[in-house]
């Protein structure tokens, strides 16, 4: 019970950036920025040593960059490389690779499952809800910030960050 308190605006601000980027394909800068400023409340509150959050900014940096690089290849939206870049100065470099290929199969599992669906017709009871009906639109795009925020999700109780801080 102490990790959802501990971890509470991580999780809540995940929630939000998915939630948002279903409804609407874009993730607002808020939402990551308030992702990365709780970050640093959470590194200063816990203690964390100069050289482990130098470790988390890496991260956070390496991820920024690849993400921005795959925006630059139209891959994925601006949003989704920025909070890409917030969630991974939690888990830092001795998570980043899991994280990153979590989130990845989760990707490509919700682009799977959007291109299924998209082959269907859309019910007419679903066609009247704005954002189902553009997540049915077959050249429509992937809210990856789902991915995104189901993978840090799914990899945050076996990282480092989370055993040091509820060890």
């Amino acid at each position: 019970m102490t990790a959802v308190f501990v971890f509470a605006p991580f999780i809540v601000l995940l929630v939000v950036a998915a939630g948002w980027d279903l409804a609407t394909y874009t993730i607002p800068n808020f939402v990551s920025g308030l992702l990365l400023a709780a970050f640093i409340v959470f590194a200063i509150v816990s203690g964390m040593s100069g050289h482990t959050l130098a470790m988390h900014a890496l991260s956070a940096f390496l991820a920024l960059l690849v993400g921005f690089a795959l925006f630059s290849l139209g891959y994925i939206g601006g949003g989704d490389a920025k909070l890409f870049a917030a969630a991974a100065s939690w888990f830092g470099l001795h998570d980043l690779l899991q994280y990153t290929l979590i989130a990845s199969v989760f990707g490509g599992a919700l682009t799977l499952l959007l291109l299924t669906i998209r082959a269907w017709p859309l019910p007419l009871f679903l066609a009247n809800r704005g954002w189902i009906a553009r997540l049915h639109e077959p050249k429509g795009g992937i809210p990856y910030g789902v991915a995104l925020a189901a993978g840090a999700l799914a990899v945050l109780p076996y990282t480092d960050i989370f055993h040091r801080t509820l060890g």
